[in-house]
């Protein structure tokens, strides 16, 4: 193999890690806007925005009776208790979430807060670990399934959360 050919080969291998590199950052990017809008949809009562974050057979297991496809999931907003939220004042809050993605797959694992104001202060209404199984499709990551559990000291969220985390995470950081 010639000096030249080597070269190619090389800046070829450089130039596949950095598409590859560049992808990933784009899923994440595109994965952490997914889970950023779920809030201001729901709290604007926007169905649609809703209903298009799931895919068509997509559920919203948010402990009880999980909300099944993504029209059921849309009409959340026009439940009894969301609406006496929205009505006194609310803000579902997502935080950063922990993302995996294997190719057209993803998990992504965080915490949600629901505040609800009470009078001129605001309030933790619910405080939860979420678990996000998200798809790729042509028209974008979609939400596959979304497992809530409150954070009520239960072993049932810490497995929410944890199952999210690759296992090199727990050896990396001593935990």
């Amino acid at each position: 193999m010639s000096d030249i050919e080597s070269r190619l080969q090389s800046i070829e291998a450089r130039l596949r890690e950095a598409e590859s590199r560049a992808q990933r950052a784009q899923d994440q990017l595109d994965i952490y806007q997914l889970v950023a809008t779920y809030g201001p949809s729901v709290d604007s009562l926007n169905e649609e925005s809703v209903r298009n974050l799931w895919t068509e057979d997509g559920v919203y297991d948010p402990g009880g009776n999980p909300y099944v496809g993504n029209d059921a999931v849309g009409k959340l907003i026009y439940g009894d208790i969301h609406q006496g939220f929205v009505n006194k004042g609310c803000a579902h809050v997502m935080s950063m979430p922990h993302i995996v993605v294997d190719g057209d797959t993803a998990v992504a694992t965080g915490y949600s807060n629901v505040f609800l104001r009470d009078g001129d202060h605001w309030r933790v209404e619910r405080a939860s670990a979420n678990r996000w199984e998200l798809v790729r499709t042509a028209a974008g990551w979609k939400v596959k399934h979304r497992l809530n559990r409150q954070l009520l000291g239960s072993d049932k969220s810490r497995r929410v959360l944890g199952s999210g985390l690759p296992p090199s995470s727990a050896a990396a950081t001593g935990t």
